[in-house]
């Protein structure tokens, strides 16, 4: 009897280190995920300030060509 309760906790203890196992794997696995979104996000992130600061200096572009062909028109007048 006695061999048969050491048996069963020795089971016990492989099936929660088996647990355990399957738990690190799927954490290890949602943080990975987790991971692989913060970094899209984080492209993402650096794509959208991209075009922002593209369409920035794009407009001060502009900005700076019509006053500069507002003062050389004026100039010429």
């Amino acid at each position: 009897f006695g061999l048969f309760v050491v048996q069963i906790e020795v089971d016990l203890e492989v099936e929660v280190e088996i647990l355990v196992g399957i738990l690190v794997v799927l954490v290890g696995v949602v943080l990975l995920e987790i991971d692989v979104v913060l970094v899209g996000l984080f492209v993402v992130d650096v794509l959208v300030v991209l075009v922002q600061v593209g369409f920035v200096v794009l407009v001060e572009v502009q900005v700076v060509v019509v006053v500069q062909t507002m003062v050389y028109f004026h100039e010429r007048k």
